[in-house]
């Protein structure tokens, strides 16, 4: 399996997904840390990726979103975006919307 297919495996079987440094509970860098603030106020559940475990990743990331930056939020396989679109769209409650979205789709089945 590429790097590519490692990724989007991971992106298309989880309804959240956020490349970052560190993990979730040792954010390597503000940037990860906030965005991990943002979803654990939100109550998301969300599977995340160390782009520091791996070179391969942390360079096929990139190369899959065509986004140059760290972190990197993705929701039901669509790339959201990083850190300030993150942050942006949980202060207009857009980010809200689509995560409450996603939480009807997930369990309405």
């Amino acid at each position: 399996m590429t790097i590519a297919e490692f990724i989007s495996s991971e992106v298309n079987a989880n309804d959240i997904v956020l490349f970052m440094k560190g993990s979730p509970s040792s954010p390597a860098c503000g940037f990860s840390a906030q965005v991990v603030r943002i979803l654990d106020h939100l109550g998301a559940t969300y599977k995340s990726h160390d782009i520091y475990q791996s070179d391969e990743l942390r360079q096929g990331i990139k190369a899959y979103s065509d986004w140059p930056t760290i972190p990197q939020l993705y929701v039901r396989g669509e790339f959201v975006g990083g850190c300030d679109i993150v942050t942006e769209m949980f202060q207009s409650g857009e980010l809200q919307q689509l995560l409450s979205l996603e939480h009807r789709v997930a369990h309405s089945s």
